[in-house]
């Protein structure tokens, strides 16, 4: 994640974009909310892979509201016309509930780590 992204969130979020196997590895921590939602929506842009296949590691993420279901849906419609894919791993229990509440988890897979959303 570059500096400008980090703003002054920087003790409350993170978005830091790395690649595992070909696949844009997003991990985020913190708070996910209507304060970062642009800074998730331009870490999840992963412009480099072709066709675009993202994991979001949300194992960091404390809190996460509508605000990051919107960005995590968007970011699938996106990837998903462009022919990639967009999955999800190693949520904690809140945000695992809220995913299933919302019915997101029916949408986007979840995985239980990173490796195995990579390898899925």
């Amino acid at each position: 994640m570059t500096d400008n992204m980090r703003e002054d969130r920087s003790d409350r979020f993170s978005a830091e974009p790395t690649v595992v196997d070909g696949v844009c590895v997003v991990t985020v921590r913190g708070e996910v909310d209507h304060a970062v939602k642009d800074l998730l929506t331009k870490a999840l842009r992963c412009e480099d892979a072709v066709p675009p296949r993202i994991v979001v590691d949300l194992g960091g993420v404390t809190f996460m509201d509508s605000s990051g279901i919107n960005v995590l849906i968007a970011a699938h419609q996106r990837v998903t016309g462009a022919q990639g894919w967009l999955r999800i791993a190693g949520a904690q229990e809140s945000v695992r509930r809220l995913l299933r509440l919302v019915g997101v988890d029916a949408l986007i897979p979840c995985h239980p780590t990173v490796d195995r959303a990579v390898h899925a």
